[in-house]
């Protein structure tokens, strides 16, 4: 058991590691809330807060195209990367043959592998098959990027969480592979899945280093995109810099927040184990 002490100075390290983290959203907080102009302390809050930054930084940046667009690349993207990783990950992580081990030590090597050093070649193969500036090239592209990790945490959740009894009890009665994965198998995956969903879309919904090649059009542009461009056009307006800073990062924030419970339950159940 852990002593008293010991957990009395965690806490206290734990305290102090979330202040830190949670400075930074705080001068946001401070400089989205102000008036133009106005450069009194970062660390105080104005006496009236300035709501007009929000809606004027939501029609300059052209936040509610990027929204749209962000959204629905990093919701199909998520969906795709559930359903294939999730498939996937059942026949290597219960049949230990040596081809599944193969194809399993094969996804782990590609997470090995910095996804910049695919950026070349990648961006000629998308302007030879015409699906620049495209969602679809979005998605195609970070299901391909986030597949080897959604495996990975699938598989070692189902080893080590998922009993094999439940599966030979439902064959016994009669049900095929399929019927048994999504009846009995994937309802139990619901921790891991949250864990899996809040990783890959914090991670789509702030991709830029791909998608300021892939979609260039203002059409399609994402929340990341957007901001880059109203970032360089209001250097000296920090306040709707500010403001649009936390319209982007409110969704991923609410999500979090919702999933939380089931993220930290899905890695302590075997996200890191397996």
């Amino acid at each position: 058991m852990m002593k008293k002490s010991t957990k009395i100075w965690l806490t206290i390290l734990a305290s102090v590691i979330s202040i830190v983290h949670f400075i930074p959203f705080y001068v946001l907080l401070t400089t989205a809330s102000k008036e133009r102009g106005d450069f009194s302390s970062k660390w105080f809050f104005p006496d009236q807060i300035n709501w007009s930054n929000f809606s004027e930084a939501w029609e300059k940046a052209n936040l509610g195209s990027a929204l749209f667009n962000t959204t629905t690349i990093t919701f199909f993207s998520a969906i795709v990367l559930i359903f294939i990783g999730s498939l996937a990950a059942y026949p290597l992580a219960r049949r230990q043959t040596k081809l599944n081990k193969m194809v399993y030590f094969f996804f782990i090597s590609i997470m090995i592998i910095p996804p910049l050093a695919a950026l070349v070649p990648l961006y000629q193969l998308v302007v030879d098959i015409g699906m620049m500036n495209t969602r679809t090239i979005a998605v195609l592209n970070n299901v391909a990027s986030y597949l080897p990790l959604t495996i990975f945490l699938y598989a070692g959740f189902i080893r080590s969480t998922v009993p094999k009894e439940l599966e030979e009890a439902a064959r016994i009665d009669g049900a095929g592979t399929m019927n048994i994965f999504f009846r009995v198998i994937f309802p139990l995956l619901k921790p891991i899945t949250a864990t899996i969903l809040i990783i890959s879309c914090v991670y789509i919904w702030n991709d830029f280093q791909f998608a300021i090649f892939f979609l260039q059009d203002k059409s399609v542009q994402t929340m990341t995109v957007a901001l880059s461009s109203f970032f360089g056009e209001n250097t000296n307006n920090l306040q709707l810099v500010g403001a649009a800073a936390l319209i982007a990062m409110a969704p991923m924030v609410t999500l979090f927040l919702i999933l939380q419970k089931s993220f930290i339950k899905g890695l302590a159940a075997g996200a890191v184990k397996g």
